[in-house]
């Protein structure tokens, strides 16, 4: 039995198979049944566990094209800006980044034109935003 957590054990298993069945996550993660219960009620009502989404491979969607947009913004209009871009129905996916850009917003459109509207339309025109990196992604490797 691994030293993880119960919890961790659990959250593993849906983070490979968000769809998995009680039963297959209480085998995977050696615990009953009820117990997987009570700690994924326990993780959504706490927040830990904010939803549950499909992968998808962009290459296999014909027409549609997905981003990552790297968004720089005022430090002191952060906060405003974050809620802004959260509020965007064309923004799947809002992340915190420690890397070259504040804000990673995921983007899913028709094709290359149309996440670039997004960008200029309802990401660039936000107050405190000072610029914004689109990277198209190509292929699913894992």
């Amino acid at each position: 039995m691994s030293t993880d957590t119960t919890q961790d054990r659990i959250l593993s298993v849906l983070e490979r198979d968000a769809q998995a069945s009680y039963a297959e996550i209480a085998e995977q993660a050696g615990v009953s049944k009820p117990t997987v219960r009570k700690y994924i009620e326990q993780m959504e009502s706490e927040g830990v566990i904010v939803g549950y989404s499909a992968d998808v491979d962009p290459k296999k969607l014909s027409g549609r094209s997905i981003a990552m947009v790297g968004i720089d913004v005022e430090s002191e209009r952060y906060v405003e800006v974050t809620r802004q871009l959260q509020s965007r129905e064309e923004i799947e996916a809002l992340y915190t980044s420690s890397g070259d850009h504040m804000l990673m917003a995921e983007v899913h459109a028709a094709d290359g034109h149309a996440v670039g509207e997004i960008i200029s339309n309802q990401i660039v025109t936000v107050d405190g935003v000072t610029a914004a990196h689109p990277s198209f992604l190509q292929e699913r490797l894992k």
